[in-house]
């Protein structure tokens, strides 16, 4: 999944934000709350990260291409070392998973805030 596409479906969801953090990484954002990180910049070592399930996280980094989130495995992010590792269609249901994760945390007031918020306008396919 290439970086547009990805940008595309996290701000899909509703209530998500984006923001270039940390030089060049780009923070997808939920509450306040991050839910997904994607590099911007080729060469720098890990291209996806989002949040998982306990069990989701232990089945991930099984797989080649996949590890623990430097600074944010003990909080069970993983890392892609490669947007290949996954299909896009996995990528993107991790990602909804990782937002659901992280807007559950929420306070109630913020997730009724978020959840009463218009829907975001999908762009058109290409």
């Amino acid at each position: 999944m290439n970086l547009e596409k990805l940008r595309s479906h996290c701000l899909s969801l509703r209530g998500a934000t984006e923001q270039i953090q940390w030089g060049a990484d780009l923070v997808f954002k939920v509450g306040g709350k991050m839910f997904a990180v994607a590099a911007t910049e080729p060469g720098s070592g890990h291209r996806v990260s989002f949040k998982c399930s306990d069990e989701g996280f232990a089945e991930l980094v099984e797989q080649d291409g996949i590890v623990p989130a430097p600074y944010l495995a003990r909080a069970k992010w993983v890392a892609l070392e490669a947007r290949e590792a996954l299909s896009d269609r996995e990528i993107q249901n991790h990602i909804h998973e990782s937002y659901d994760l992280v807007f559950a945390k929420l306070t109630k007031k913020l997730q009724t805030e978020i959840s009463a918020a218009p829907a975001p306008r999908r762009p058109p396919r290409r």
